[in-house]
């Protein structure tokens, strides 16, 4: 009541009274008018930046939002972000699993499941590989995808109307392109990660195979989230008309913003890019040094 008082200015006669009854200057009420203020304008402009980071990023929760506004040098909690992204409506709703293009019903031999027993420290010690599928506004065309599980960064990638085993080739070389071949190579039991094709690049450069158990998804956990981030946040949202959209738009999320811009949270909520370059860095000043994940 006595701010409302104070804001009015027909009761500009009651102030002194007012002031006096409460055992405070005019100063010192006008000064806390001021900083209430300031702290709505405050709200107002934090609200503004975490709803341009949502829009940018439309699979972030409010931890990732709290994370990207500390790296732009605003000082905020986790839980002041999470306060107005609810009253805001811009909490991520659950969507549901896309649908698996694993084909694991052929007569190849299958490789036993390392996955458990690698501890992850370096780059380049393990790589991840999957296939999803995109649906067009007529059809589908599909993806494979090789991952470095260490920095979480896509190295190769490849798009198909088919899913022969030339596909996941095609990925595979891309990433072996880019760099040595890892120690290890996981994937599931498909029928291209199990071809003669695939395979023998691998036993070439003496790469360690591990496939998953068979309708396990879990055992390649960090390609399958890999392409849930991009159906969520590419995807979903763009719309794909066209096999020449995707192969337009496609290859910049995967490498502009995914590899360089989208945080991590197992990542200290880093880019992959940006993750390796310090871990590089690290490597350079301490030869000896490992990492685990």
């Amino acid at each position: 009541m006595s701010n409302l008082l104070l804001a009015d200015p027909s009761t500009r006669g009651h102030r002194s009274q007012l002031c006096q009854a409460l055992m405070v200057s005019r100063a010192t009420v006008y000064r806390h008018r001021q900083q209430e203020n300031s702290a709505a304008q405050r709200d107002l402009c934090m609200r503004a930046h975490i709803k341009r980071i949502a829009s940018d990023y439309k699979d972030y929760g409010y931890r990732r939002i709290t994370a990207q506004l500390q790296r732009e040098g605003i000082l905020v909690n986790h839980k002041k972000v999470l306060f107005w992204m609810r009253k805001d409506k811009l909490l991520c709703l659950p969507k549901k699993r896309f649908i698996a293009t694993t084909d694991s019903a052929h007569g190849r031999p299958v490789y036993p499941n390392l996955r458990p027993h690698i501890c992850l420290c370096r780059l380049n010690q393990l790589w991840v590989a999957d296939i999803t599928y995109i649906r067009l506004a007529r059809g589908f065309i599909y993806l494979a995808v090789v991952l470095d599980a260490f920095s979480r960064r896509c190295i190769g990638w490849a798009l198909a109307t088919h899913l022969h085993a030339s596909l996941a080739v095609e990925a595979l070389d891309m990433a072996l392109s880019y760099r040595p071949a890892p120690e290890y190579h996981h994937s599931d039991q498909g029928v291209q990660y199990a071809s003669q094709e695939y395979v023998s690049r691998l036993v070439a450069q003496r790469v360690q195979i591990s496939m998953s158990r068979k309708g396990n998804p879990y055992d390649n956990a960090y390609a399958e989230s890999f392409m849930k981030t991009l159906k969520y946040e590419e995807v979903h949202s763009a719309d794909y008309e066209t096999i020449a959209d995707v192969r337009e738009s496609l290859p910049y999320f995967i490498e502009q913003v995914y590899n360089q811009k989208r945080l991590h949270s197992a990542l200290g909520y880093m880019p992959p890019v940006e993750f390796e370059q310090k871990i590089n860095n690290q490597y350079q000043k301490s030869p000896y040094l490992t990492v685990s994940l």
